[in-house]
């Protein structure tokens, strides 16, 4: 199973991320959220949009239902995984994690870049490739921070008033 949440991170952070990275454990984990949350993302999404903005939010092939469920943490959607997830792919060489400041910087290495390439142009995860590509035009240059305070002002009675470690549904 670490397998499958290792090569959606490897993902996010290969679409989503800048340069191949993401600055952040929580940009990471409100990306995520949106990533295994199609639903949800759509909500969020919608609530910055503008009527000028042209960008398709919604996929009618794509499957609306949650990949894997995430539990209310101190600040928001969080797996318990990732940090045993991001010791895996750190261990295979696939990503570094640098503390800068007081946030921690996840990059692709160069065969964690050859990785995710190959993971995009898998059939099997083409569905999530295009949602990866769609939350990153709407979400990809907002801040962790405004990430977390968009989905508690968005789905308070769903996420923000949630019991912290209480699955998200």
């Amino acid at each position: 199973m670490v397998e499958f949440h290792a090569a959606r991170l490897l993902l996010l952070i290969s679409l989503c991320g800048t340069a191949g990275r993401i600055d952040g454990l929580t940009k990471m984990a409100k990306l995520d959220f949106f990533a295994r949350y199609p639903d949800f993302f759509e909500v969020a999404a919608a609530r910055l949009r503008t009527s000028s903005d042209d960008t398709v939010l919604h996929d009618p092939n794509s499957s609306s239902a949650t990949e894997s469920a995430m539990v209310r943490h101190h600040y928001g959607p969080w797996d318990k995984r990732y940090y045993h997830v991001l010791a895996h792919l750190e261990s295979k060489s696939l990503i570094t994690v640098a503390k800068e400041g007081k946030a921690y910087q996840l990059a692709l290495t160069d065969l964690g870049k050859q990785h995710a390439k190959a993971l995009v142009s898998a059939p099997s995860f083409s569905g999530l490739v295009d949602r990866m590509r769609t939350i990153k035009k709407v979400f990809g240059g907002k801040s962790g921070t405004f990430l977390k305070d968009h989905i508690y002002k968005v789905f308070d009675e769903e996420v923000g008033r949630r019991p912290m470690g209480q699955v998200i549904g």
